[in-house]
């Protein structure tokens, strides 16, 4: 009886799976990073901001929890990636029908971070109430949801093309996402105070919380409506590898290892330059409207570029131009360090510029690791593309958490606190952080990608081929 409820499932699944990929698969997986971000990137815009500024727990303490916390996604990501690679398949697949499963706790978990309400409690009761939601937000529910949706990607097609479509894609979702939190949001959240200075309101960040919790649910839905996974990902039974196996044939990966440490970077600089921004506009320059007005344009920025990024990726290769990219953003950054502008539109314009380079590698580095998954399997015969993500993905996490804490490291090396925000000496070290460390950042990013990242695009296509030859006997 089993097995010919699985049989009729795959008929169906194989059915369904006919559906031409197009302008559908495109926007489906589009709504999927847009939903995931309007949790993300919330938290990672916001958090610190929330918890030093509105609950009065000190930056350093706030980036500690945050890191700490992403040990437990060790666990946890590696164990989503796991599940889903052993999952049984459904007429919709085996990576979608998680994604609706996590959608609803993903959203209630992020709205429970921002509690402005519990303010005046005493200072264990807030670090506690932090490191808990957090922990339950991104480690259990944003990983139920963020693993199978980027596995999904392999499932969706097996054209290198089409593959580089969905990155893209999957970039403009996030961006939309980004625009509503990063753009909109600080002239909703920020209010002036008595002394004029630009003040986070917790209960507006709260309601705001809410709203894009209920928005990602819905756009949620939208992915697993509209995607159709096609490629059947599966490895015969007998040769199925515990984890042990699979991760000595991950990190035996030097494609796996480069486009880790590569990554690692990215994070790095994109989000202390995100981290610190909430800091440099509303603190250094008093003007938190040039930090939407900047927000908004790093995120047309993007979106320009993915207009053109498929043709470059064809002309020159995924690892080419992000190399290229990383250089322009080093140098741009360089320049804002030296020249410590004390206009803002100066330093959102150069900001805009720097981004241009943040903004290519994240346009492709979705179709690279793809790209890694299938230099796997050509070395070992193998293929674990949950696993593999969740690996990246928990290593992405790191980054994140990294950011965090060196964000909030910064912050308390330049005396920053609730009473000394606006002090010179303190602005002044705000800004100095704020573009020199992400300079370096892309001087590594640049170096890394060059010189131990191996996937050209002359290898990349000798991997397609391989493969092809394989799977048509």
């Amino acid at each position: 009886m089993g097995s010919s409820n699985n049989k009729d499932v795959m008929e169906k699944f194989k059915e369904n799976a006919k559906r031409p990929f197009g302008l559908r698969d495109k926007i489906g997986y589009a709504a999927g990073d847009f939903a995931n971000d309007l949790t993300f990137v919330i938290a990672a815009m916001f958090m610190m901001k929330f918890y030093t500024d509105v609950m009065g727990v000190s930056g350093a303490l706030v980036g500690l929890v945050m890191m700490v916390a992403k040990v437990v996604d060790a666990f946890t990501d590696v164990a989503m990636g796991q599940i889903v690679d052993r999952s049984r398949y459904t007429a919709k697949g085996k990576f979608a029908p998680w994604i609706m499963r996590f959608a609803g706790p993903v959203a209630v978990a992020s709205f429970l971070i921002f509690a402005p309400y519990f303010a005046d409690k005493p200072m264990g009761f807030k670090i506690g109430w932090m490191f808990v939601t957090y922990i339950l937000w991104g480690s259990v529910c944003y990983t139920g949801a963020n693993i199978p949706y980027g596995s999904m990607a392999s499932a969706v097609s097996d054209d290198p093309n089409e593959r580089q479509q969905l990155s893209t894609w999957r970039n403009i979702g996030a961006t939309i996402a980004q625009i509503i939190i990063a753009a909109i949001l600080p002239m909703v959240v920020y209010v002036t105070d008595a002394q004029g200075h630009q003040v986070l309101d917790g209960n507006k960040l709260m309601i705001a919380s809410g709203v894009c919790s209920v928005l990602a649910v819905l756009v949620y839905f939208v992915c697993y409506a509209l995607s159709t996974e096609r490629v059947i990902i599966e490895n015969k039974e007998e040769d199925k590898k515990n984890v042990a196996e699979l991760f000595k044939i991950i990190f035996t990966s030097r494609a796996f290892l480069g486009i880790i440490v590569s990554a690692l970077i990215l994070l790095l600089v994109q989000l202390t330059l995100s981290g610190m921004g909430n800091y440099v506009y509303p603190n250094y320059f008093n003007n938190s409207t040039f930090l939407s007005i900047s927000n908004l344009v790093n995120c047309l920025v993007v979106l320009g570029l993915a207009v053109m990024i498929g043709k470059l990726v064809k002309i020159f290769g995924k690892k080419e131009l992000a190399s290229v990219g990383a250089i322009i953003g080093a140098v741009t950054l360089f320049i804002m360090y030296f020249i410590h502008t004390h206009n803002p539109l100066v330093y959102f314009i150069l900001g805009a510029i720097a981004y241009v380079g943040l903004g290519i590698f994240a346009l492709v580095c979705w179709a690279m690791i793809i790209d890694v998954i299938d230099d796997i399997e050509v070395h070992h015969n193998y293929r674990s593309d949950g696993t593999v993500y969740a690996v990246y993905s928990f290593a992405r996490k790191l980054g994140q958490a990294g950011a965090s804490g060196l964000t909030g490291l910064l912050l308390s090396i330049t005396g920053y606190t609730a009473e000394t925000a606006f002090d010179t000496g303190v602005v002044n070290g705000i800004y100095n952080v704020a573009t020199l460390i992400p300079a370096i950042g892309m001087v590594l990013l640049s170096l890394s990608l060059i010189f131990f990242y191996p996937l050209s695009k002359k290898k990349v296509e000798e991997n397609i081929e391989v493969l092809r030859k394989r799977r048509n006997g």
